[in-house]
């Protein structure tokens, strides 16, 4: 079952198994790396014997052709005893296992798990591996982060703040809009071929956490007119929506994916930077469009009760702009749920608990009237608002 690793071999060898396919730093580990590790992990007086993979004549001939990875047993002394362990990883794929992050998640999740479960195998260990080949511990990590670099600018919220306020455009505001209408065509200019993700991108949509279902499980059971009939009838328009776009795999494209005003920064006139890129690097261009118009709305809604003012023309400069530059023919006849998406945002007593309640009314009738509608028209958003 194991193929011998020799006292003098430089390398591991390489496994012709699915798990490995695309996985290459992993063909690469070194015999002295894997031994580190083992040391590092179990006790300084480990010597690695051999190494080799399970099943894996057996998994051929099986009637189950698919997996997340194969096993591969390594086996090691220590004290006089010899002792066999298994390193799982998981090889990226479809269902939800796209992105490095999605695979270590799985993984932590294993380790956290295994021994919570009577008779399960025990998880000894949860590692990584870094570029150059050498494998790590993560079991003493309770948590993670990121460290970014601190970036000058007041974010661009203020200017909208300003508007409802004043009730007037200042100098540069339109030209600010343009800008960011015109970022979001360069980025989605960016394309990348894999129906699969998109599909995956249009679920979550619907059924993230931090996307429709979980926004109409964080509302109350109920608040003023809003009730758990009216948040199904979002979540089912949406849903009907996810098999209108389920084969539109070619809009694929690189996005920010949370592209609202308090994460732009800008500085003097139109030199802006972004924040918070959010649930990956690809997904549909329609959700960095109305992350950012409907803002433009939202602040309509407080100030005048409909789309009118400064926010009617930033709202009809910022779409026209992205339009003609995208040349995106299918853009309106896409937008609909992720309006529904940023309407249940802006609509909601946690993240907004002091917005009039008639607002909140206006907004899910924009959101129900948009799913009802085949093709958005941005020049009749107050039809949309309207009973």
């Amino acid at each position: 079952m194991h193929s011998p690793i020799r006292r003098g071999a430089a390398a591991l060898p390489r496994l012709p198994y699915p798990a490995f396919q695309g996985i290459a730093l992993m063909l690469s580990i070194r015999r002295a790396e894997v031994e580190s590790y083992l040391q590092t992990a179990f006790g300084p007086d480990v010597v690695l014997r051999s190494v080799g993979a399970i099943g894996e004549r057996a998994s051929r001939a099986s009637i189950k052709r698919y997996g997340y990875g194969t096993p591969i047993a390594i086996t090691f002394s220590q004290d006089g005893r010899e002792r066999t362990v298994v390193l799982e990883t998981m090889q990226p794929g479809p269902f939800g296992h796209e992105h490095r992050a999605d695979r270590a998640q799985a993984i932590l999740w294993d380790y956290d798990s295994y021994g919570r479960l009577p008779r399960h195998v025990p998880a000894l260990d949860v590692g990584a591996v870094s570029g150059n080949g050498r494998l790590f511990s993560v079991r003493d990590a309770e948590e993670f982060f990121v460290i970014t670099q601190h970036t000058a600018g007041k974010s661009y919220h203020l200017d909208l703040e300003r508007m409802a306020r004043d009730g007037r455009l200042a100098a540069g505001d339109a030209q600010r809009a343009h800008a960011l209408a015109r970022y979001l065509v360069e980025i989605h200019r960016r394309k990348k071929r894999s129906p699969g993700l998109y599909r995956r991108r249009i679920r979550e949509l619907i059924g993230h956490g931090e996307c429709i279902m979980g926004l109409t499980d964080s509302y109350p059971r109920r608040f003023g007119f809003i009730d758990e009939k009216l948040l199904r009838s979002i979540e089912d328009g949406a849903n009907a929506w996810r098999w209108r776009l389920h084969h539109l795999g070619g809009r694929l494209c690189a996005v920010h994916g949370d592209f609202h005003p308090w994460n732009v920064l800008f500085r003097r006139g139109v030199d802006f930077s972004v924040l918070d890129r959010s649930r990956g690097e690809w997904g549909e261009a329609a959700d960095d469009v109305t992350a950012m118009v409907i803002n433009y709305l939202f602040f309509s809604l407080r100030r005048y009760g409909r789309l009118q003012g400064p926010f009617e023309k930033l709202f009809r400069g910022f779409w026209s702009t992205y339009e003609e530059g995208a040349r995106d023919r299918h853009l309106r006849r896409v937008v609909a749920p992720f309006f529904a998406f940023r309407g249940l945002v802006i609509a909601s007593p946690l993240w907004y608990p002091a917005l009039d309640l008639d607002v909140r009314r206006m907004i899910f009738r924009f959101m129900q009237n948009v799913l009802d509608s085949p093709s958005f028209d941005p020049g009749d958003v107050n039809r949309y608002l309207a009973e």
